[in-house]
């Protein structure tokens, strides 16, 4: 069968555009023919930054006759529906349509038929449509006819189209035609510098060694390849190894038609700044990657991939690329000796005043920095304040944290202490905590930091280490943005975990509180990944952690501080005109808020007037938590269902013993106990919901031991009491699976009794307290989980 071979040769297409815009090119050629009626083979699409190529196999040479049978209005319908159905049927007159019986009378039907046409064709109608419509994220127009309304735009300027069609053992014919003035052909071009001369090509086996020859490696992947063996040769070569980086590798592989790997170097003195620096500063500028020795530590030499074999080797664009690389490594020298410097005006009158307000200590360069932030009121979002403000909540909130985490038994090395050494101990992981917070956000300011954005973090734990402050202080710095994504490292030093939380949690409540929550696959302030950062660290790290208390407490922080600040007239303005709280929640906390915390009866008292606001979000944050576990358990295998049943009680907002529950429930459901309790269950919840349609109330009452008139139901009832109380009592200590085993021993009783007793009784007192006995199933299981919300 013939095939057909597309390409689009342009100016410079941008790397990071090109993977995508292939697969483009070859969803909507084949779409295009398949809605034609050509059903091909394969498909396959390529890109270089100078052409996008799409050659498709076994395309039929013709699409086939069709036959369409169109239902128009009922005979007798009136005129203006008889003319509408012409229109769109293609009818000159109704004497053209044929009239059949329907079940509602006879109606007219128009038959359509339409001739197949020829593939070439075919191709000619779609593709210029394709190439005006192309989904590019940017395009321009160029040259005299850029002026015309309606001119040609394209990523870059477009030279040519290649477009040929035919079988694969014959000569192929161009399909012909034309696209902003550029007429279609069987020529194109290959090297820009190396082989620019014009050639012809019949077909794609014909068309990708011809483009060999002329120095152009079509395949994308075959770049990368290529690039990625010779740069790991040539470091192996000189005692070194890649340091390999697949972004940079599918951006330099977008760069090159014909990839030529080189080795470059730069002084030695510049291994003193810091290697993530070196490594950004030459990924970024250059697109070249780095080589270390084989300890790890970093080398003063680099790979550059060039895109022409030069008469010289390559020496002048090794000379070129050290002197870039020169220039912008001092730079980066300069950035990271001037942030470690004292700030110019450091004691200066607002910076002392942040400095008092968030306990820094001006002597220190990053200290500086973080006054700096503070005093010059960056703002974080209109609705909630400043860097600085959001900086004195995550301070407190982290320290709120650090209490709760560390009053846990064992949680000191698992040292046994004193009261008073645990008070101490607990003392000096709070203060450095909150030491820990307050220098978390400071690298913002720094050069570096504004040269090279995704080092934040990871230039604070620098800054951090270099002015003394303790290891895990410098360490959260870095560690309290992660986890970044699915595959991003989770935190595991405590001090680093507790600002961690509040960091994220105070993002969620802040924009939770405002009503920013993510939309559909809009989320761009990024709380699904912090929701899930949250889940992960207390998962990954075995915490536990009750989110009520930080999610009442963060949302306590932003109203007061926003409140405070005397930028609005009263919550309403702070929230905008639809506030996720209710009017009257909001009503409650302005009353609270008139008065300071010293008016108020006491402490417990002032924070009790948030009530009605937290409660609000946290049951918001809470499902939404519940979401995002469900997402992070289906990755991992577990059932969604699960997690519905255990959120499903209530107060479930230790997610840790959340899925202990789900852990357990699952491994018991996999069992022949727990499958016929499930369906026993099932069983008698399917007989209450019938009944108390019937009567209009439920049966929660006691059952009645006197009412038990056969030795089945007196042992269901037995059991049932027993099972209901063993449960409750192992889920009290948090034993599980102690607590499914007692559940398991309803098993062969609830068998027993849906065997050998009718429930519906002719003694209306029977019936009614053998329907108590059944609610009591119901109420025995709920000790560890809803299983009305299991599914299967």
């Amino acid at each position: 069968m013939p095939d057909l071979l597309l390409e689009l040769f342009s100016e410079e297409i941008p790397a990071r555009m090109q993977r995508k815009a292939a697969e483009d090119l070859k969803r909507l050629v084949t779409d295009g023919l398949v809605e034609a009626g050509l059903v091909y083979e394969g498909a396959k699409a390529f890109a270089t930054p100078r052409r996008l190529a799409l050659t498709v196999h076994g395309v039929p040479a013709r699409s086939p006759d069709r036959r369409e049978e169109r239902k128009g209005p009922r005979v007798g319908a009136p005129e203006k529906a008889i003319e509408g159905f012409l229109k769109a049927a293609g009818l000159a007159s109704i004497d053209e349509a044929k009239v059949q019986p329907d079940k509602k009378g006879d109606i007219y039907v128009a038959v359509i038929e339409r001739p197949g046409r020829t593939a070439e064709e075919v191709i000619a109608d779609i593709v210029p449509g394709i190439v005006r419509d192309f989904p590019w994220p940017k395009s321009m127009r160029w040259g005299e006819e850029s002026a015309k309304p309606g001119s040609l735009s394209w990523v870059r300027p477009l030279h040519s189209i290649l477009c040929v069609f035919g079988p694969e053992t014959s000569d192929t014919e161009v399909v012909r035609f034309a696209v902003g003035g550029i007429e279609s052909g069987d020529v194109t071009r290959g090297h820009r510098f190396m082989a620019p001369a014009p050639f012809a090509v019949k077909r794609f086996d014909d068309y990708a060694p011809k483009l060999e020859k002329a120095k152009v490696v079509l395949d994308a992947d075959r770049r990368k390849a290529m690039i990625l063996a010779d740069a790991r040769d040539r470091a192996l070569a000189i005692g070194l190894e890649l340091v390999e980086d697949e972004g940079l590798l599918e951006e330099v592989a977008g760069l090159v038609e014909w990839p030529v790997v080189l080795i470059g170097r730069f002084e030695d003195a510049f291994l003193a700044i810091p290697p993530e620096v070196i490594r950004a500063t030459i990924r970024n500028n250059q697109k070249c990657f780095v080589l270390r020795k084989p300890g790890g530590e970093l080398a003063s030499r680099f790979v550059l991939t060039a895109n022409i074999e030069a008469p010289d080797g390559g020496a002048a664009i090794v000379a070129g690329n050290e002197r870039v690389i020169r220039s912008r490594l001092s730079d980066a020298r300069h950035f990271y000796d001037t942030d470690r410097r004292d700030l110019p005006g450091h004691d200066a009158a607002e910076m002392r005043s942040a400095g008092d307000r968030l306990g820094l200590d001006l002597a220190k360069p990053l200290d500086q920095r973080m006054a700096k932030l503070a005093a010059t009121n960056v703002v974080f979002h209109e609705k909630l304040g400043t860097q600085g403000e959001r900086v004195e909540r995550i301070v407190r909130l982290a320290g709120e944290i650090a209490d709760t985490v560390s009053a846990r038994p064992g949680f000191f090395d698992g040292k046994l202490l004193t009261a008073g050494d645990l008070s101490r101990e607990q003392e000096a992981f709070r203060n450095k905590v909150r030491r820990a917070a307050v220098l978390a956000k400071a690298d913002l300011t720094t050069e570096m930091v504004g040269e090279f954005p995704e080092l934040q973090g990871l230039m604070g734990r620098y800054y951090a280490a270099g002015q003394g402050e303790d290891a895990s202080v410098a360490a959260a710095c870095e560690d309290h943005y992660k986890p970044l994504g699915p595959s991003d490292r989770v935190p595991a030093d405590p001090v680093a975990i507790c600002v961690a939380l509040a960091d994220k949690l105070d993002l969620l409540v802040g924009f939770w509180a405002i009503d920013e929550k993510p939309t559909g696959s809009k989320d761009p302030y990024a709380l699904r990944r912090a929701a899930l950062g949250v889940i992960r660290i207390l998962l990954d790290n075995g915490l536990r952690l009750q989110l009520t208390h930080p999610l009442v407490s963060a949302a306590r922080q932003v109203v007061e501080q926003r409140y405070y600040a005397g930028e609005a007239n009263g919550l309403s303005e702070v929230f905008g005109a639809a506030p996720v709280v209710p009017a009257d929640a909001i009503a409650q906390v302005e009353l609270r808020l008139s008065q300071s915390a010293h008016e108020a009866d006491d402490a417990e008292e002032f924070v009790a007037g948030f009530a009605p606001l937290g409660d609000q979000i946290r049951a918001d944050l809470l499902t939404f938590f519940a979401d995002r576990l469900k997402v992070q358990l289906r990755d991992q295998g577990a059932r969604h269902d699960l997690v519905d049943a255990v959120f499903a009680l209530g107060n479930q907002d230790d997610l840790l013993v959340v899925v202990r529950r789900v852990e357990a429930l699952g491994a018991f459901l996999d069992t022949e106990d727990g499958r016929t309790l499930l369906s026993g269950y099932r069983r008698a919840v399917n007989i209450l919901r019938e009944e108390e349609k019937k009567a209009g109330t439920g049966f929660t009452g006691e059952v009645n031991p006197a009412q038990l008139r056969v030795g089945e139901e007196r042992t269901l009832f037995e059991a049932v009491a027993s099972a209901a109380g063993a449960a409750r009592a192992a889920v009290a200590v948090e034993d599980f699976d102690g607590a499914m085993r007692a559940l398991a021993g309803l098993r062969a009783p609830v068998d027993v009794f849906f065997d050998h007793v009718r429930v519906n009784d002719d003694d209306p007192a029977v019936r009614e307290n053998r329907l108590r006995l059944l609610n009591q199933i119901r109420e025995a299981t709920l000790a560890v989980a809803d299983f009305s919300r299991i599914e299967g």
